[in-house]
């Protein structure tokens, strides 16, 4: 085998490694690029959800105390009809 046919081999091979070398670490950027892109946007949806949760938290955390009030007003309205039946006759 002539020496010329291995030296052609070896540059061969080694500019097809450093081709895949190169193709590979482009592949590995662009899909760490989708990969903090989709984290960012995973990020923006659980910021707005966690916001949403704390909304829903305060309105729940009130309906008690509007269902308390909204009784008291009732029996308070009641009380007020009975004391203006007893005072004032049917016209």
């Amino acid at each position: 085998m002539p020496v010329e046919s291995i030296v052609v081999a070896l540059i061969s091979g080694g500019l097809s490694l450093i081709g895949v070398i190169l193709s590979n670490a482009a592949a590995a950027r662009r899909t760490e690029q989708k990969i903090e892109t989709a984290q960012a946007v995973t990020d923006t949806k659980l910021d707005e959800l966690t916001r949403e949760v704390r909304a829903h938290n305060n309105f729940a955390q009130r309906v008690p105390v509007l269902e308390e009030q909204i009784k008291v007003a009732n029996h308070r309205l009641s009380d007020l009809e009975k004391t203006n039946t007893l005072r004032i006759p049917p016209v």
